[in-house]
């Protein structure tokens, strides 16, 4: 008898867990064409999210010892083994460092304008596609906002239509659909907005550590070659 009523509750679950995921599904069929350009937005938010995690994780990853052992080579009178050392640190503060190496011997002020071209073209990348979540987080409710409109319109007219014979199934469809694109579009933009901050986050650590890098290495040169 228990045995039985276990199986009864089972099934009823998986009754209910399918009616609720072939609702989802013919909830989004119902929201209209609109729900087609909101859907597209939503795999660009993740794709985009997903390759600047990559790229700001991979840049913020720098060695401690990494300005340790320029710092060693640098004064010892090495700067090419200085070089090839940032050349094989594939981060942007190894490049702002390499750089900087790449013009030791000229005045102090062009070395820094030098660093500091490449550390703008670093922040640049690592900034790209961001303004795309930006427009994301912005336009996905707005398109959302439309649907609801376009929803709207069709329930009154559907109700301008039937007269005097007003029936609650003829603004059920509108309805649906303002409803349905609205939920579609704040889901996007919520994703959007919340990704583009983390990533903004992540950068500005990012620059943070290249201007931080930069100061330690202006002051780096100023420091005596020791003799061998």
């Amino acid at each position: 008898m228990l045995f039985t009523l276990l199986q009864a509750n089972v099934a009823a679950e998986a009754v209910a867990t399918e009616e609720l995921n072939f609702s989802l599904i013919d909830m989004a069929f119902k929201g209209g064409w609109l729900m087609i350009p909101l859907f597209l937005l939503s795999i660009v938010t993740i794709y985009i999210f997903s390759m600047k995690w990559w790229a700001i994780n991979k840049a913020s990853k720098v060695d401690r010892n990494f300005m340790d052992q320029v710092r060693e080579l640098v004064q010892d009178g090495k700067p090419k083994a200085a070089l090839a050392l940032c050349n094989d640190t594939d981060t942007p503060v190894a490049r702002l460092v390499a750089k900087g190496i790449e013009r030791i011997g000229r005045p102090l002020q062009d070395i820094q304008i030098a660093v500091e071209n490449v550390g703008t073209v670093e922040t640049s990348k690592l900034e790209k596609g961001l303004p795309m979540l930006a427009t994301i987080a912005g336009g996905g409710p707005m398109i959302g906002f439309l649907g609801t409109v376009m929803g709207m319109v069709q329930a009154f007219f559907n109700m301008a239509q039937a007269g005097s014979n007003i029936d609650i199934t003829l603004l059920s469809g509108g309805i649906y659909t303002a409803m349905v694109t609205t939920v579609a579009g704040l889901i996007v933009g919520i994703m959007a907005f919340f990704g583009y901050n983390f990533l903004t986050s992540r950068v500005s650590d990012v620059v943070f550590q290249m201007q931080s890098t930069t100061v330690e290495f202006l002051d780096m040169l100023q420091e005596p070659v020791r003799r061998q």
